[in-house]
Parts: C-alpha cells; sequence; structure tokens
C-alpha cells in the first residue's frame, strides 16, 4: 500500500518540482527586467541634468540612432559583416583548438616537446597581431577571421588540454582491459568527460571572437560594427559608439545563449544520470 501511494504521488512531486523552476525562474526574469528598466530610467534622468549628452548621451538619443540605422538599411550590412568575421573565427579556432587540445592531451610526449612554444605564442598579446595580419592578409575579411581564430584557438585548447589530463586513468585502464581500441576510449570516455571543458572554454571565447572581428574592423575596414563605433568616434557622436556597442552586446549575449543550449542538449545524459 505504500509503495502503490508513494507511485501515485511521484507525479505531483514531479510536478511540483517543475512549477517551483517556473517560478524561481519569472523572479529571476523580474529582477532583471526591474534592474533594467531602473538603470535606463536614471541614465535618461542624469543625461542632460547633471552629465552633458556629449559624454553620455542617453537611451532615448542610442534608440533614435539605432532607428536610424535600421531605415537606412546601414545596420544589417554591418551586423552581417562583424557576425561572419566573428562565427568563421569561432569556428575554425574551435575545431582547430579542440583538436590540438586532444592530440597533445592524448600524446604526453608531444606536448612536453611542444610546451615552450605554445607559451610563447600564448603570451603574445592577441590584439597587437591585428596590424601584421591585416598586413599579411590584407584589409578584407581574411584578416580579422584570422585574428578571430587566433584568439579563439588558445581559449579552447587550454580547456580541451586540461580537460584530456583530468580524465579519470581508471576508467580507461578498464576499458583496456576489456580490450577496447584507442579510438573506443577516445570516443566513449575521454570525449564525454572533455566535453564540459570544451564547452566552458567555447563559452568563454565567444566574446573574445567578437573583440578580436571588432578591433580588426577599427583598425582597417569600411564595413562591419568596429568600423561604426570608429567612424562615430571620428564624428563625436556618443549615440552612435553606444548604439553600436548595445548590437555587439545584443550579439555576444546570444551566441553565448546558443552555446548554452547546445551544452545542455550536449550534456543531457550527465543531468539524468546526477
Amino acid at each position: 500500500m505504500d509503495a502503490l501511494t508513494a507511485e501515485l504521488n511521484e507525479p505531483r512531486v514531479g510536478h511540483d518540482v517543475i512549477a517551483s523552476a517556473r517560478a524561481e525562474w519569472f523572479k529571476v526574469l523580474a529582477w532583471r527586467v526591474g534592474i533594467t528598466v531602473v538603470g535606463l530610467a536614471l541614465w535618461e534622468a542624469i543625461s542632460g541634468r547633471w552629465v552633458k549628452p556629449f559624454w553620455i548621451s542617453s537611451p532615448s538619443a542610442i534608440w533614435a540612432q539605432l532607428m536610424a540605422w535600421v531605415d537606412s538599411g546601414d545596420l544589417w550590412m554591418h551586423v552581417e559583416i562583424t557576425m561572419t568575421e566573428t562565427i568563421l573565427g569561432f569556428v575554425f579556432g574551435a575545431v582547430t583548438g579542440i583538436g590540438v587540445g586532444l592530440a597533445l592531451g592524448l600524446n604526453k610526449r608531444l606536448a612536453a616537446v611542444l610546451d615552450p612554444f605554445i607559451i610563447a605564442f600564448y603570451s603574445l598579446p592577441k590584439i597587437a597581431l591585428a596590424p601584421l595580419f591585416i598586413l599579411w592578409f590584407g584589409v578584407g575579411l581574411l584578416s580579422k577571421v584570422v585574428l578571430a581564430t587566433f584568439v579563439v584557438f588558445f581559449l579552447v585548447f587550454y580547456n580541451t588540454y586540461a580537460g584530456t589530463l583530468a580524465v579519470e586513468q581508471e576508467l580507461v585502464d578498464v576499458l583496456r582491459l576489456m580490450g577496447a581500441t584507442r579510438w573506443q576510449i577516445v570516443r566513449k570516455v575521454i570525449l564525454p568527460s572533455v566535453l564540459l571543458w570544451i564547452f566552458t572554454g567555447m563559452k568563454i571565447s565567444v566574446p573574445y571572437a567578437l573583440i578580436g572581428a571588432v578591433v580588426g574592423e577599427m583598425m582597417a575596414s569600411n564595413k562591419g560594427l568596429g568600423y561604426l563605433i570608429q567612424a562615430s568616434a571620428g564624428q563625436y557622436d556618443t549615440s552612435g559608439v553606444f548604439a553600436a556597442l548595445f548590437v555587439l552586446m545584443l550579439i555576444a549575449t546570444g551566441l553565448h545563449e546558443l552555446l548554452k543550449q547546445s551544452e545542455k542538449l550536449m550534456l543531457r545524459w550527465k543531468e539524468e544520470s546526477s
């Protein structure tokens, strides 16, 4: 009888957990919206009263500038260029970073040989390489993609490499005793264990990919959000600078959320087993 009662109450408990999680989500959302509204209201009130709009602009002026760019079609063209550079750089950097990280994590001798060279390249300030990449690859799309790739590579590489080294050796030894091949060990143990580290590196590197693309545009380009920021600053248009920065924040947040949802989907097995 007790077992039957527990079985009947189980769906109710699951429903209560979902309802509680949903209520908590709405509370967090309400706080976020409230903070945003209060912050924008204070900004609008301060601008022109205590601080000159030349220095901080105002939310209404920034919105007007965004609408002007949308009406003219300029915004979409610049967003498309920056998004293309960011996504290509992110994909190339992440793929090569994962590949090299796994290769060195699985080959300790190769890692020991290449370690000083990797440290030397990693220690270089990535933004300082932008003029060199522009000189090598021109002022077009390629130089920005290469810069974003270079920035993303090291962040994803180090997370993947550290995750590979952190794999439990006992699990690897068990599969070896069972006669598993090297590829089976990588596929069944190492990759699932390293996925969390890989996604952490990718989430960290997303804004840096965007930074790499924008910095390249600010240095040498006539398209993209970086160019838009540089052009607005050159005209002392504070509203234009803030408007472009606002778009960049939206892009970075959207890409981060996309990766976050992909991580939940890929690591769903881990949540179900915990």
